[in-house]
């Protein structure tokens, strides 16, 4: 084994990702810094009330709310399979703790905190701090330009041997494109805007997408809305029926057009008159601070050219991305790339050349294309990501992915799609959450479990 080297380590971002990434190098022995913007730890996870004055998010000068929480959010997957790996999220009987096993998004928030405390990671983290600029120096160190929101608005730079982009990917919005729109007098809004049902209240409203949180959201605004029309490609181009359950929310194909008398038209000449547009289409990834002088470019939502979803070939390790793939369980797959970062830049582990990691992307990207899938999916992981997470496990010398995960993972899907209204409150998979919590109880670190 080579000597293990110590480098200087910025971290972009104290979310889930960025924790994970600090606990990872620091327990590699690294020297590390997380940048972190707002005043407190947990990304995505912070709820804010507040919305931004553009509700669609298309305005560039606008001022941008990090998070995209609804009120009422509860996780789509499990505790058990969600948890990171060596600190499982088990329900905690204190205080005023949600124990349920699909919890709100402040018992998330609330683990985060403790998986900072059980490893010290505040104490790494510079809050209200705003990273404006990242780039590589010409002897190779990379420059973080950055400046505290509350004491003034001087600019400070400071060098790192390298720099861990975990920044987030839920906070830019990706809009529909729909013809005439812009002369449509209704109103529009992304999804990053939505926080509670009631300024939907007696509204019409045409809701676009099919992901989690189109589904959440329908059914909510459905208990004050007149009519909720979900529009998707995925939805059949023949006029549908009501959703199962509710008599005031129909399955809609995609729409054809809006138009000027308020109208929105869909195919086969159906149309209905709408207040609303509710995007709720996903997010483009956005890394406005970081110049790589072009050599990591956002292409239809394809972030590359990347090795394994992670390092760009001809910058690597010193630039790295964690937390770019979806359609996952995000914090187990976060803390397996930030271990195989973390070893790679003590020379630990070794990365193959330059070369030859940039023909492993090239064949991933021919892969893609054959298979006719659209490049904006580059980072879709559906069908994968325990084969790429055992993968990485395998690179870092770690346990393979336990099989109770991937069962919980893959039942709770089933059951996703079985019931979409109850799969939170109804399962059939009690077995595999008896072996989690066996695995849980031998974990030195999970001192919650009796």
């Amino acid at each position: 084994m080579s000597p293990v080297t110590a480098c200087d380590v910025a971290v972009i971002g104290a979310g889930a990702a960025g924790l994970a990434a600090a606990r990872q190098l620091r327990r590699e022995g690294h020297n590390v810094v997380v940048f972190e913007k707002e005043s407190q730890i947990g990304g995505i996870w912070v709820y804010n009330s507040a919305t931004e004055p553009d509700p669609l998010g298309l305005d560039p000068t606008r001022p941008i709310i990090h998070s995209s929480l609804y009120s009422s959010l509860r996780t789509n997957l499990p505790r058990e399979t969600m948890g990171f790996r060596e600190y499982p999220f088990v329900a905690k009987k204190t205080g005023q703790r949600d124990l349920r096993r699909f919890p709100g998004h402040v018992e998330v928030l609330e683990y985060l905190k403790d998986y900072a405390n059980e490893f010290g990671l505040s104490e790494l983290v510079r809050f209200e701090t705003e990273v404006s600029r990242v780039w590589r120096r010409e002897g190779g160190k990379w420059e973080v330009r950055f400046r505290k929101r509350s004491g003034g608005d001087e600019d400070v730079d400071e060098d790192f041997d390298a720099v861990v982009v975990c920044n987030g990917h839920y906070t830019e919005p990706r809009i529909a494109y729909i013809p005439g729109v812009d002369r449509w007098p209704g109103k529009q809004i992304h999804s990053h805007n939505y926080r509670v049902p009631e300024p939907f209240q007696n509204k019409i409203v045409v809701l676009i997408g099919s992901s989690a949180s189109a589904v959440d959201i329908s059914r909510e605004i459905a208990s004050v809305a007149n009519e909720v029309h979900i529009a998707s490609w995925s939805n059949s181009n023949e006029e549908s029926g009501t959703l199962p359950g509710y008599d005031n929310v129909w399955l809609r194909p995609m729409i054809e057009s809006a138009n000027e008398d308020g109208t929105i038209s869909f195919p086969h000449g159906f149309k209905i008159s709408a207040d609303i547009i509710l995007h709720c289409t996903g997010y483009k990834y956005h890394f406005p601070f970081l110049d790589t002088q072009g050599i990591v470019t956002v292409d239809e939502n394809r972030v590359g050219p990347l090795y394994k979803h992670v390092f760009p070939p001809s910058l690597a390790p010193w630039l790295s991305f964690v937390g770019l793939p979806w359609k996952i369980a995000p914090f187990p797959q976060f803390e397996l790339q930030c271990e195989w970062i973390a070893g790679i830049l003590s020379g630990r582990i070794s990365l193959p050349s330059q070369n030859e990691m940039m023909k492993d992307v090239e064949a991933f990207y021919d892969s893609l294309q054959a298979s006719g899938v659209p490049k904006r999916y580059t980072h879709n992981m559906t069908g994968y990501q325990f084969e790429y997470n055992d993968w990485l496990a395998t690179q870092c010398g770690a346990p393979k992915t336990e099989e109770w995960r991937k069962k919980i993972y893959h039942a709770t899907s089933l059951n996703r799609k079985a019931r979409p209204e109850t799969y939170r409150e109804e399962w059939e998979d009690e077995d595999l959450v008896l072996q989690a919590y066996q695995d849980f109880a031998k974990q030195v670190s999970c001192k919650q479990v009796s």
